[in-house]
């Protein structure tokens, strides 16, 4: 089972939930709760996204608004890599940018519009969690499921030029379609990230963008 982390206990816990979709924010708030060991309360952005260039684009705004206009604690974002840079622990060291790194991004937005806000509602600043699924969040479904399918996988095919799957290929793996609706895609999603929830140590160790995500989530303090 999941270890427990410093934030188990306390007042109740307040997150907004950023991605490229309705499923996958409920699917990602589920393993949220997993990695924490508690359930929380949704604080809803005043803006959404839909796709990487949105999210970047709308983060500053959402990031501020939550700073100043909510009580949130955090704020959890996740989006797929598709085909750019992964992620990988040389990027972690101190003051290091990998520009076509999405983790490196989100983090580098996060650091730019937090340092010069003063202090809101008795806190410093909104905490950050950032995760990247390599290639698609559908991988992280289908971990457990299919020993194929992993950011190690991904990677090595990337890097012989002949990636092992598609996103496409994903989508009609974890869905039985190519182009499910939001209600049957979030019901496989929900499905998928609840039978994580409950231990994500698999996850963790196949897909290291999550278990970034993770490592953020333990890291934060106390809510108390």
């Amino acid at each position: 089972m999941n270890r427990a982390t410093p934030s188990s206990a306390g007042r109740e816990l307040k997150l907004a939930i950023l991605s490229e979709s309705p499923a996958d924010e409920a699917a990602i708030a589920v393993l949220v709760e997993g990695v924490l060991g508690r359930s929380f309360v949704r604080v809803h952005p005043s803006l959404r996204a839909r796709g990487w260039p949105s999210v970047a684009q709308v983060l500053p705004s959402i990031i501020r608004y939550l700073h100043f206009n909510t009580d949130a604690d955090g704020l959890v974002v996740v989006v797929d890599s598709d085909d750019s840079v992964v992620h990988t622990v040389a990027h972690d060291a101190p003051d290091y940018y990998h520009p076509l790194c999405r983790v490196c991004q989100l983090r580098a937005i996060f650091r730019q519009t937090t340092k010069k806000l003063p202090v809101a509602r008795g806190r410093s600043r909104v905490l950050r969690g950032v995760g990247v699924a390599v290639p698609a969040v559908e991988a992280w479904y289908l971990c457990g499921l299919e020993d194929t399918v992993s950011e190690a996988t991904w990677v090595a095919g990337q890097e012989a030029l002949r990636p092992p799957y598609t996103r496409r290929e994903l989508k009609q793996r974890a869905y039985g379609t190519e182009r499910p609706n939001l209600q049957h895609e979030t019901e496989i999603a929900l499905r998928e990230a609840r039978r994580h929830a409950r231990d994500t140590r698999r996850l963790e160790h196949d897909f290291p963008g999550f278990s970034a995500l993770a490592a953020d989530l333990r890291a934060w303090p106390t809510i108390s």
